[in-house]
This record gives structure tokens, sequence and C-alpha cells, in this order.
């Protein structure tokens, strides 16, 4: 059959499970957006920059398994390559399609705008390349076979791919099979799955004291409830790393709390590194999650899961989808546990949302962390969806135990401030009925507070939390504490909503004491509404958790001689 290279493209993505093109217009792609309007089953959503598009696409793969974004080209690209490079670090498989100069002009070398008028057109598709799985110009001679290329490495490697499309052969048809895309991966070799359970579970039989330390590829995978029943069947404990929040369940009794290194609990510690056999999912230590790189894991007693591969005592298991592993090991494993063994530490446990617990409010106290995230983790509900920004919000919500069925997003190895909003914004529009709730610094909202406006013009309804204490309280905490590098204006946050949507259905409240933030909190759960709360925090005032991490990063970041120290 024919059809058109636009509409070919298109279409993979909605049979691929992308409902929602998100993007900026640009001359070079503006005929692939009129194709958009001729194609059942997706619709374009329109930001206010192509960065912010890129943390959205970024969230709704979060929540969808794989998203769609639309900048043009040069411009469009580069502005974006901040959020595409993110989701290279976080793992997040995204489809970046830029439209680009007819095809005619890059072969004739022409000098275009959005280039560097030198007639070289290889210098943005290497740029973006350089954090993509794959990165091809789309021709009629090669569409059909790169558009499925792309798709299945983003797929398959949890990572985003990037496509650009010349502005003169989108409407060009050419012949196409006809068949669906097939996502499906291949099978395993029956051999090498049969030898790679038998293998782990000879291990795992020999073992005392069993457990898991987690990492964010268990989420891209989808390994998560596997390795949640595989836990439950065994009575296996497991932690995880801060980078891995919340990927399996944390109000389980086998839950131990966050291993970081030398700085993790005693408990924690003591059971991960101590492990004779300790299944991890290819954790990647960074400062942040490790304890600065103080990590101590039983080398000998790994069993590393990753998406294609098992590795046993140095040994590489190969020609397997891990998956398929883990569903035979469930099934293999029955449940051979009484019960739980695993000791979960008392501090950040969980209280209901409906309740305040044994927490006695003083209605006159000015809000503190201290009291904060202990009362913000009461009122998260089972099955919500949490952003927390980079600094202090995650750190935190780091310390608190979420309820089940949570979805923790965090930008924990990339960290690049300003990516919750929009990101929330792009979960929101791949799971409109899941309840996000967004916790979020004033410096941070600064930077991407335009995609507030795209929220409320698609009618989104999330739950935003802004602290507003007048500036980077995270790097105040590393350097300059007084510093006026660490400052920045101060806004009118509740008045925002209504500022950029004057007939909007989202409430703004306000709260500087803890009388007020009960207020608020008991309307937001009884409101159909969106929410946007913004509290007043004190500039210096900080998690017990940022409080060592500030100094610990200046030591790592200046050294001896650094600043501080003069």
């Amino acid at each position: 059959m024919r059809t058109t290279i636009g509409e070919y493209l298109l279409n993979r993505l909605v049979q691929a499970g992308v409902t929602e093109l998100i993007g900026v217009p640009g001359d070079f792609n503006l005929n692939l957006l009129e194709q958009v309007e001729d194609v059942d089953g997706i619709r374009y959503v329109g930001t206010c920059n192509e960065l912010n598009a890129a943390y959205a696409a970024d969230g709704y793969a979060r929540s969808r398994g794989l998203s769609a974004l639309l900048t043009t080209y040069g411009v469009g690209e580069l502005s974006a390559l901040n959020g595409i490079a993110g989701a290279a670090a976080e793992h997040i498989p995204m489809i970046s399609i830029a439209g680009a100069p007819p095809l005619y002009a890059t072969e004739g070398r022409y000098d275009l705008h959005h280039s560097m008028a030198d007639g070289d057109f290889t210098n943005m598709l290497a740029a973006v390349g350089q954090f993509t799985a794959a990165a091809v110009r789309i021709t009629p001679a090669n569409a059909a076979e790169e558009i499925d290329r792309a798709l299945h490495t983003a797929l398959r490697e949890k990572r985003p791919v990037h496509i650009q499309v010349p502005s003169d052969v989108s409407y060009l048809t050419i012949e196409v099979s006809g068949d669906p895309f097939d996502a499906t991966p291949a099978s395993s070799d029956p051999e090498r799955l049969q030898a790679t359970v038998d293998a782990v579970l000879e291990f795992f039989a020999e073992a005392k004291r069993p457990a898991m330390l987690i990492d964010l590829d268990a989420d891209r995978h989808g390994f998560a409830p596997k390795l949640q029943a595989f836990a439950q069947a065994t009575g296996t404990p497991y932690a995880h790393l801060s980078t891995g929040k919340a990927t399996l369940d944390e109000s389980h009794p086998l839950f131990l709390g966050t291993y970081n290194g030398a700085l993790s609990a005693p408990e924690v510690r003591e059971a991960i590194e101590g492990a004779d056999f300790l299944l991890t999912t290819t954790p990647r230590f960074i400062e942040s999650n490790s304890g600065a790189f103080s990590q101590a894991l039983p080398k000998d007693a790994c069993v590393d899961f990753g998406d294609q591969h098992v590795g046993i005592k140095g040994v590489d298991y190969i020609g397997i989808w891990t998956s398929e592993v883990l569903d035979v090991l469930v099934q293999r494993v029955g449940n051979r546990a009484d019960g739980a063994t695993g000791a979960a530490t008392q501090d950040g446990g969980h209280t209901p949302s409906d309740m305040v617990g044994d927490w006695e409010v003083s209605p006159d106290a000015a809000l503190t962390q201290e009291r904060l995230w202990p009362r913000m983790a009461q009122f998260i509900r089972e099955g919500d969806a949490v952003f927390a920004e980079a600094g202090t919000s995650n750190i935190g919500l780091g310390s608190q135990r979420m309820p089940s069925g949570v979805k923790y997003v965090n930008s924990g190895i990339w960290g690049s401030i300003g990516y919750t909003l929009p990101g929330v914004m792009g979960s929101l529009l791949a799971d409109p009925q899941r309840r996000h709730l967004l916790f979020i610094g004033d410096g941070s909202l600064q930077l991407t507070v335009q995609e507030l406006s795209t929220i409320l013009r698609e009618d989104l309804k999330p739950i935003i939390v802004v602290l507003d204490n007048g500036g980077y309280t995270i790097e105040r905490w590393i350097l300059g504490m007084d510093s006026a590098y660490n400052d920045i204006a101060a806004w009118d946050y509740a008045a925002l909503p209504k500022a950029f949507a004057p007939t909007t259905s989202m409430v703004s409240y306000a709260a500087g004491t803890e009388g007020e933030l009960e207020e608020a909190l008991a309307a937001i759960e009884t409101s159909e509404a969106g929410a946007f709360l913004v509290l007043k925090l004190d500039p210096k005032d900080a998690p017990a958790g940022l409080k060592g991490f500030g100094p610990a990063t200046a030591d790592f970041d200046f050294g001896p001689r650094g600043p501080r120290n003069a």
C-alpha cells in the first residue's frame, strides 16, 4: 500500500501508544503539523518553548511508556536538547522529531536561516545524536525502514531517538507493507533462559542473607511488579537507591529504606553490604545516591538484572530478555516464605492521608521544613503520581515513605531544575485519571512557569505545591547562604493561575503557618479542581538531609581551598 511519509510516521506513533504530539511549531515542521489533523488517534499539544516540550515529553513517557516531541530545525532542536539529554540520562524512551530544511536545500548546501549559514546540515543531527540512541534524517528512500528502526530502538533501549523530517518530503508517498507496528521484543533463547533461571535459583538457594537493591532501570524496563512478586514469594527484603525511590512498595514490611553508601541507616547498610545474594538492577552510582561514592556492594554476591542480560559471579548470561527470566523465576520460587523477613526502619512511616496521626498541629506556628515533609507525606494517597523537583522538594520527600502504588518521579541523575512542572503536565496528558502532585521550589518554578498556562488551557488538574523561600535554598546550603546570586525576584505566586487563565477552575491557596496549611489541605482533599498551594518558608530553612548534602557537595565541588574556607 502507499501512504505519505508524514502519515506513516504519525500512524506508527499511534500504533506504539502515543496519542499526543508535544512541541512548538516552526516553518520546517508546519507541513507535518497539517498532517496531524488527518490522522486518527493523535493530536498536537503546543507548549510555550521547546525545552518545556522536551520535559513534558519526558513526563509523558514515564506514564505512557513512550512519547513524541516535535521541534523545528536548529533553534528548536537545540532548545530542546537539555530535555532530550535528561531523558537519555534517566533512560526515558522518547521520539524526538524535528522539521528540517527541504531536502534539495540540504543536498545543495544552501545558506539558510536556523543554520550556521555555511551549507553544513550535519551539525544539528550530530549534536542531538550525542544524546540519542539513534539519529537519522528521513528521505523517501529510507523513511519506512528508519522510522521503524528508531521506534524499536527507543522502546528497546529506553532512550530518546531523533528523526529529522525535511519539509518537502512529508507529503510524498512511499510503498509500505501495511502491517501494524509490532513492539513485541524478540523472545529469549530457550536454553539461555533456562540456564539463567537455574543459575539464579542455585545461587539463591545457598543464600542465608538475601536482599535486593533497586534502581530506576527496574521501573524503565517494567521489572517492578515481578521483582515485588519475587520479594514477597521469597521473603527477600529490599532497599532502593534515591534514584529508584518507590519503584517497589515502600509500605511493605520487606522494605528496608534507602541505601546511600556510608550515609545509609545502619540496618540498611548491613542488609545490603552484608548480603550473600544481592539482586541488583544495574545501579548507577553518582555522588548524591552513593554517599559520595562510599557504596560497598558485595561484588561476589551480586546478581545484576539488566534488560537483556543477567550477570552472576562474573558470568554474563545473554540472549535473554530479563522480563521473561523474572516471569519464570516468580513461577518457580512459589511462596517459600512463611512471612516477611525484612526489618522496616521506623523513620518516615506512612499514615493514611485522612489522618494527621500523632502530629499535633500548632495553628500559629510558622511552617518549617522539619515539620512540613512528614505532613505532606501523610497527604499523599495510594496510587498518586508524585513529582518532586530536584533540591529541597526531592530531599524533603526522599526520607518519607510513600504509600503503596505511588509513582514517584524526580530527575535524580540529570537534576535539571524546572523539569517537574512541564513533566507533570506531560504525565497528566498521558494518564489524566491519576491524581498528580507536584512539589517545586520557587526558583525552579520561575524557570518553566510558562507551562502552567498550558496546564490550564488543557484543563488538567494537578495539585501544585510551591515552596516560596525567596531563592535557591539548595544552593545556599552549598555556598553563598547570604549571597545575592541565590536570591530571585519576589512573585505573587498565588496570582499566577488567574493571570495565565482568568476563567480557570484551579484554586490558589497560601499558607505560612501550620493552621493555614491544615485548612488548605482540607479544602484540597474535598475539591475536584486543580490546586496551586503556595507555602511561605524561611529562605535558610532546609530539610535535615539538605543540611548535610550542601556542605558535602561544597567539599566535593570546591576542594579544601574553596571559597567557603576563606
